[in-house]
This record gives structure tokens, sequence and C-alpha cells, in this order.
């Protein structure tokens, strides 16, 4: 099984465009800055919040660094949804290109 993955850079568009970023790390480390408009999925939630990543266009997974994020992708494979990218470099990426981030508990 291939997953689609794709650089923070090539996310930068895609938020700008409205695109869906799902963040599986844990609140705390979402809540101390996330990219703007990404939801909140911790992985070991993932699978019971499956309804979160069905839509029609490509969902984008971040975590820290794209670890946690591919295992969200691979168990989402697992059970048929396969609209998903993996953001290779994750939040950790983002920042280190000098994009925005938003703290607190909402997307934006």
């Amino acid at each position: 099984m291939a997953i689609d993955e794709i650089s923070v850079k090539e996310l930068t568009t895609l938020v700008e465009n409205g695109s869906l970023v799902i963040d599986v790390r844990e609140p705390d480390e979402y809540e101390s800055g996330h990219i703007p408009g990404a939801i909140l999925v911790p992985l070991s939630t993932v699978l019971s919040n499956t309804s979160e990543f069905k839509s029609d266009e490509t969902v984008y997974v971040v975590c820290r660094s794209g670890g946690r994020s591919m295992q969200a992708c691979e168990m989402l494979h697992d059970v048929g949804i396969s609209n998903v990218a993996n953001v290779a470099g994750g939040t950790m990426g983002w920042i280190s290109l000098g994009n925005e981030i938003v703290t607190g508990e909402h997307p934006s």
C-alpha cells in the first residue's frame, strides 16, 4: 500500500486554498501551536473518528514531524479511507518555513 505524501511547502498553497488539514498530535501539542484551520483528531482516536476524514477531496494529515500522521494514514487505508495524504516534515517543518501557527484549542 502506497500512502500519498506531500511536503510542507506544497501544503502551504493547499492551506491557502482551504484544503482540509487534520492534526493527529495530542491536545497539548495542538494547543501550543498548529497550522491555521487544522482540526484536532489525536492519533489514538483516529479510528473512532473516521467521519472526520471522509471527504470528496484529499485530506492532509499532519503531526509533529510526519511519523504519527503516516501511522494515521496507514490505519485509515486499512479501513478503506484512501483520500488521505501524509505531510512530510509536519508542524515542525511548517514552522521552519516561517509559516504562521495558531495557538489554542480552536482550528483558527
